[in-house]
C-alpha cells in the first residue's frame, strides 16, 4: 500500500486528490491546522475509509511555518508521496497580508523541501508542488506553456514563483523526484466562497430562492482558463507516477470573461445576471492579471492527460450543487 502524505487537505484540491488516492488504495495522511472551529466539511466523508479494520485517512495537527514538526512528520511517515498543496490562495487577499503569503506560500515550500531531505527520504519520496498560472501574471506569450517567463503580479504570485523554483533548484541539486504543476483556475462546488466563481454560482442560487437580492463583483473583463478541480488532481498524481520528474502546465486552452461565467451560471437557472449584478471597486486588486489562457499540449502528449469540463459545464454544475445545497437548507 503506498502512503501519501497532503499539506491542504482540507481545501478543495486536497479533498478531491484525498479522495482519489483512497480509491486508487493509498494510505493517505493529511496535514491540518489547529483553529478554534474545526473546518472540515470538505473531508468529513471520507472518514469512514478503511482496509480491514485499519482506518486509511489519518490526519496531523501541523504547520508549513513549523520546520520541526514537517521534519518529524516526514520522518514517522516515511511517505511515497508529498502532495504540497497548502497556502494562502486568495490573490486579492495577499495584497492585505503579504507578509504571511510570502511566508506560507514561499518560505513554506522551503520549509517543506528541507523537511523531506532532514528527514532521510529525499532519495525515495516524489514531491509535488502547487504553482500557478497567477506566476504568469502580465503575459508575455498567448497560450502559456512550461517556457512561458513568469511576470507575477501579486504577493501571492510572486510566493509561488518562490516556490516554483525551490522545487526546481532541489530537483536539481538533489537529484529529488519534484515536479510543479502549474495549474490554470480550477474550480468545483467545494471552492471557498471568497472566490469569484463559487461567489457567483452561490449567489444564483440564493437569488433564484429568494435568500439574496443583489451580487457585487469586481471587474467582470479579466478572462480566465477555467477546468475542474476534481480532473485537476488526476494530473496530479500522473505527474508523479512518471519516469523522471519535470513541470506541466493543466488547463482547458480556453479563456472566458468574468461576463460569459456569468452567463453560464445565471443563464442555468433562467435569471438575467445584469439584473442581479453590481459593481464595488473594493474587489479590484492593485495590479491586474487580465488574460490566463493554458497550453496542456505537453501534459496530454507525455501523461495523457486532457480536460473533459470546459467553462459552461462546470458553472451549471457548480450552479446544480449550490442549488440543492441551499434548498436542502446545507448553506
Amino acid at each position: 500500500m503506498k502512503k501519501a502524505l497532503i499539506t491542504g487537505i482540507s481545501g478543495q484540491d486536497g479533498s478531491y486528490l484525498a479522495e482519489l488516492l483512497l480509491e486508487k488504495g493509498y494510505e493517505v495522511h493529511g496535514i491540518v491546522r489547529r483553529t478554534s472551529t474545526i473546518a472540515r466539511t470538505r473531508i468529513d466523508h471520507l472518514q469512514p475509509m478503511t482496509h480491514g479494520d485499519k482506518p486509511r485517512l489519518y490526519l496531523h495537527y501541523g504547520d508549513l511555518a513549523d520546520s520541526v514538526r514537517l521534519t518529524k512528520l516526514l520522518y514517522e511517515l516515511q511517505p511515497d508521496e508529498v502532495y504540497n498543496l497548502a497556502a494562502q490562495s486568495h490573490v486579492r487577499v495577499s495584497f492585505d497580508i503579504p507578509e504571511y503569503t510570502l511566508d506560507c506560500v514561499g518560505v513554506g515550500a522551503g520549509r517543506i523541501l528541507e523537511a523531506i531531505m532532514e528527514s532521510g527520504i529525499g532519495k525515495k519520496v516524489r514531491y509535488y508542488q502547487a504553482s500557478s498560472s497567477e506566476m504568469f501574471g502580465k503575459v508575455q506569450e498567448i497560450p502559456q506553456k512550461e517556457t512561458t517567463s513568469f511576470w507575477p503580479r501579486s504577493p501571492y504570485a510572486c510566493a509561488k514563483v518562490m516556490a516554483h523554483y525551490l522545487t526546481i533548484n532541489y530537483r536539481e541539486s538533489y537529484n529529488m523526484f519534484a515536479v510543479s504543476g502549474i495549474l490554470f483556475n480550477h474550480e468545483s462546488p467545494r471552492r471557498g466562497e471568497n472566490f469569484v466563481t463559487r461567489k457567483i454560482s452561490l449567489a444564483a442560487a440564493r437569488i433564484k430562492e429568494g435568500r439574496q437580492k443583489k451580487l457585487y463583483l469586481g471587474n467582470l473583463e479579466s478572462k480566465r482558463d477555467w477546468g475542474y478541480a476534481k480532473e485537476y488532481v488526476e494530473g496530479m498524481w500522473l505527474m508523479l507516477q512518471q519516469d523522471t520528474p519535470d513541470d506541466y502546465v493543466l488547463a482547458t486552452h480556453e479563456t472566458h470573461s468574468i461576463r460569459e461565467f456569468l452567463d453560464a451560471a445565471f443563464g442555468r437557472i433562467g435569471l438575467d445576471w445584469q439584473e442581479h449584478v453590481e459593481f464595488d471597486k473594493k474587489f479590484l486588486r492593485p495590479s491586474e492579471v487580465d488574460l490566463l489562457i493554458g497550453d496542456y499540449s505537453k501534459a496530454k502528449r507525455q501523461m495523457g492527460w486532457e480536460p473533459r469540463t470546459r467553462m459552461k459545464g462546470l458553472a451549471e454544475l457548480m450552479v446544480d450543487a449550490d442549488l440543492e445545497a441551499v434548498r436542502s437548507g446545507q448553506i
